[in-house]
């Protein structure tokens, strides 16, 4: 999906709230392929896409680490590159957030019923004839992991109750949806879901195996209550992955709600532990227990907590610095790919 869920409207802008916080703010999103990009592979996604925004980033801010954040498949993303740069001995990242992201999928949740080889050889065909998964496609599978809520409930309100729908912002991007390129596509329901060869040190970057082990980077982990993609429990694994500075944070809501949870948005509330190197592990089912909780958005929580691993404010970088030109007005003319 596309990058605006965290900026959607200005109540409730993840970007407004950390620039208002003092951060200068770059955003990546996923472009829509179409046929010719079939044989982009989860790789090329890695180099063409997180590096070189990285490089991008480091060439405007003059070299300053980056707090790197990614949600969902683009946290998945982001922990191979990360795994990646700390094997090449590449230090410039400052942090790590991931958005109810996974990178054990062992225990990753309905989603697994669609995972097995019988589906994924009919899904190769599929992608094969078109080059690409369509959006329509993706989409029906994940209505079915929660038929109640986004398939029979819609239906009997509207058809049966005759009652008439509220759109909100979110629900105009949630119809916003990107299709996925055959190769990258495949390599990540095989590679990821089906054999877990990431958690299990078989992934290779660059023709070379990494590990997230190696990530010296902290992490802050959020994870939503009522996710149907990436339950919290299986967001929580990595912390069996990674022995270094750990934060991680449940919040209430799901996939998308629970991390578009802007302060002052009623009847909110998350629990946060955080786990220093040396700490012993604390499984998910006692976290709680040790977790200290409250009610409100977790957005000033992560704030402070990057505020904390961040050097002294600076003024931002200017437009078209270090060879990188302002194109066009934000969102940009890109988001309306068809």
């Amino acid at each position: 999906m596309k990058y605006y869920i965290l900026d959607l409207s200005p109540q409730n802008s993840m970007v407004k709230y950390l620039l208002s916080q003092g951060f200068t703010v770059f955003c990546i999103s996923w472009r829509n392929p179409d046929a010719s990009m079939r044989d982009v592979s989860l790789d090329d996604y890695r180099r063409l896409g997180t590096m070189a925004a990285i490089d991008a980033v480091s060439a405007i801010c003059n070299g300053e680490k980056i707090h790197a954040a990614g949600y969902c498949l683009g946290g998945t993303l982001l922990s191979i590159t990360a795994a990646a740069m700390a094997r090449d001995g590449d230090e410039r990242l400052a942090s790590l957030t991931l958005l109810a992201a996974q990178t054990d999928f062992t225990e990753a949740g309905e989603l697994q019923l669609f995972i097995n080889e019988s589906q994924l050889h009919f899904l190769d065909d599929v992608m094969w004839a078109q080059g690409y998964l369509d959006a329509p496609q993706m989409a029906g599978a994940f209505q079915m992991l929660r038929a109640n809520d986004l398939v029979w409930s819609q239906m009997i309100r509207r058809y049966y109750l005759g009652e008439q729908d509220h759109p909100n912002d979110l629900m105009s991007w949630n119809m916003d949806a990107t299709r996925m390129p055959y190769r990258m596509h495949s390599e990540y329901l095989r590679k990821l879901f089906l054999n877990n060869d990431l958690a299990e040190g078989r992934f290779e970057a660059g023709g070379r195996k990494i590990s997230l082990a190696d990530i010296k980077a902290p992490f802050f982990v959020i994870g939503t209550e009522t996710d149907h993609i990436a339950p919290w429990r299986s967001v929580y694994k990595l912390q069996q992955l990674n022995p270094n500075d750990f934060t991680f944070v449940l919040t209430s809501g799901g996939h998308n709600a629970g991390v578009v949870s802007e302060p002052g948005h009623p009847h909110r509330h998350f629990c946060k532990l955080e786990r220093k190197p040396g700490d012993l592990y604390v499984p998910p089912d006692e976290w709680q227990s040790h977790a200290y909780c409250q009610e409100g958005s977790w957005w000033p929580d992560w704030a402070g907590w990057l505020a904390a691993r961040s050097g002294a404010p600076t003024n931002p970088p200017q437009l078209g610095n270090a060879g990188y030109p302002a194109k066009e007005s934000a969102p940009g003319t890109y988001i309306f790919q068809r």
